[in-house]
């Protein structure tokens, strides 16, 4: 839509576009998630995340409403690279691990996701637009809340998760070997 975002509104307006192109990109990061957790609270997690993610779309489409601008969707290229990291680490990662390597990837989501908002809030704060800051602010306290989740089941999971201390199997392998020496 835009070539070169020459006033405030112009960059607003860009900003506001790429965060409901990360919203529905996170829709889709989700949707993924969903199929590929293998812990049915982990899967759960990721599907009342995708609910309160479609009601983010719907609160981003409001304030473009709210400022009379069409909706529009400008591109995202750091959720497209988060996109794009989660793939390939759940691609090449051991089923015993996805969980952990999912949820990792949805912690930097969020912190993305957080990011963004805190810097609409304070553009349209600036701009004078309380209502605009006040639709935001709901869809930045929801992601908090989700960060804080995605933490605890990232916590959970760890904990579960085998773990293999660095140089753990070099030092088998080593005593294996003195043993098969020593006899």
């Amino acid at each position: 839509m835009f070539e070169r975002l020459n006033t405030p509104d112009e960059a607003y307006h860009y900003k506001l576009g790429a965060a409901l192109n990360m919203e529905r990109t996170v829709l889709k990061i989700l949707d993924a998630n969903i199929s590929e957790a293998q812990d049915e609270q982990v899967a759960a997690l990721f599907r009342e995340h995708r609910e309160e993610s479609e009601q983010h779309v719907t609160n981003l489409e409001e304030v473009f409403r709210m400022l009379g601008w069409e909706v529009d969707d400008s591109p995202c290229p750091a959720i497209d690279g988060i996109q794009a990291e989660g793939k390939a680490n759940a691609k090449k990662t051991d089923n015993t691990l996805v969980d952990n390597v999912l949820l990792q990837g949805a912690v930097e989501t969020e912190h993305h996701e957080i990011a963004v908002y805190e810097n609409l809030i304070i553009n349209a704060r600036a701009m004078g637009h309380e209502d605009v800051v006040a639709a935001l602010q709901r869809n930045l306290q929801s992601e908090q809340a989700t960060l804080e989740k995605v933490r605890q089941a990232e916590e959970r999971v760890a904990a579960v998760t085998p773990q293999h201390p660095a140089g753990s199997q070099n030092e088998s392998m080593v005593d294996r070997v003195k043993s098969t020496l020593s006899s």
